[in-house]
């Protein structure tokens, strides 16, 4: 009996451990009420942008007779000053937001770590990134944004280097911290007096170390990219119109708050619920790696 309860057991014990520690943890994350909540929302919205085509075959430019008309049953976040629906125009503005998030965040995120790292081949080379990327820290995301729009022009690709550039001194510090703390610890020193390469010390023992403070940094600056384009985009350097973005649809109701003070609360609560998704997940990230 015992053993048959043991053979059963098996399978999925050793499923358990064929999962990497850190992974494992990582997913812990998502098991936290903080991590599940943030999770669901953000594939909510993800889902919806994904699906945008498909939910609204007419596309987000169908114009109308009536303009500032507000929320109704048929359109809930209301018509803008062309008639066009508010709702979809939001939903489809979900799509630059996460597209610009989601690739210039982790592109971000990992060339900022390897830049952190290059202490481990040369100490100067190390110092000398480091001082680089104190000179961009030196330069707040939209300021950063105002200059490449004005040598780029606007648009995505102005956005997408701003959020890019702008996350690179973070996760090169916590990357450069983490090899400082490790290069002295006595396993670090063995490795080295049994002529292991630099190579193998920076993927065996230094990234590892550094990776859980990266993930909570990139979590984090999904955040801050959120904002970084709402910013852009309402002062008129982001998405240009007629396509959307969350930026572009709360700029243009700027303009309108006399007339229809509803106009900015459909794409307000979207960029907050999707602030809020990735707040959320950067703290159950945070508590994940924590509780090691």
């Amino acid at each position: 009996m015992t053993a048959t309860a043991a053979e059963g057991a098996s399978p999925g014990a050793a499923a358990r451990r064929r999962i990497n520690p850190t992974v494992a943890r990582y997913l812990s994350a998502f098991r936290t009420p903080k991590g599940g909540v943030g999770a669901g929302i953000l594939l909510v919205l993800i889902l919806a942008a994904l699906l945008a085509p498909v939910l609204f075959p007419g596309g987000y430019d169908q114009q109308s007779s009536r303009a500032l008309v507000g929320p109704s049953a048929q359109h809930i976040f209301g018509l803008d000053e062309f008639g066009r629906d508010i709702f979809v125009r939001s939903v489809y503005g979900l799509r630059i937001d996460l597209t610009l998030i989601l690739t210039a965040v982790p592109v971000s995120a990992a060339l900022g770590t390897l830049l952190g790292l290059t202490g481990v081949f040369s100490e100067r080379l190390g110092a000398g990134v480091q001082r680089v990327l104190d000179v961009i820290i030196g330069f707040p995301g939209l300021v950063l944004g105002v200059c490449l729009v004005a040598i780029l022009g606007p648009g995505w690709f102005a956005l997408f280097l701003t959020i890019f550039i702008s996350g690179l001194p973070s996760a090169g510090r916590y990357a450069r911290s983490a090899w400082l703390g490790q290069q002295g610890r006595e396993y670090v020193l063995a490795a080295k007096v049994l002529g292991v390469t630099r190579r193998q010390l920076l993927t065996r023992h230094v990234l590892p170390n550094a990776m859980d403070a990266c993930v909570v940094n990139a979590a984090v600056w999904m955040v801050v990219g959120v904002y970084i384009e709402a910013g852009l985009s309402i002062v008129g350097l982001g998405i240009q119109p007629p396509t959307p973005s969350l930026g572009v649809l709360l700029n243009n109701s700027l303009r309108f708050m006399t007339l229809s003070p509803t106009y900015a609360i459909g794409p307000a609560l979207l960029l907050v619920l999707l602030a809020v998704a990735f707040s959320l997940l950067s703290d159950a990230f945070n508590e994940a790696v924590n509780r090691r």
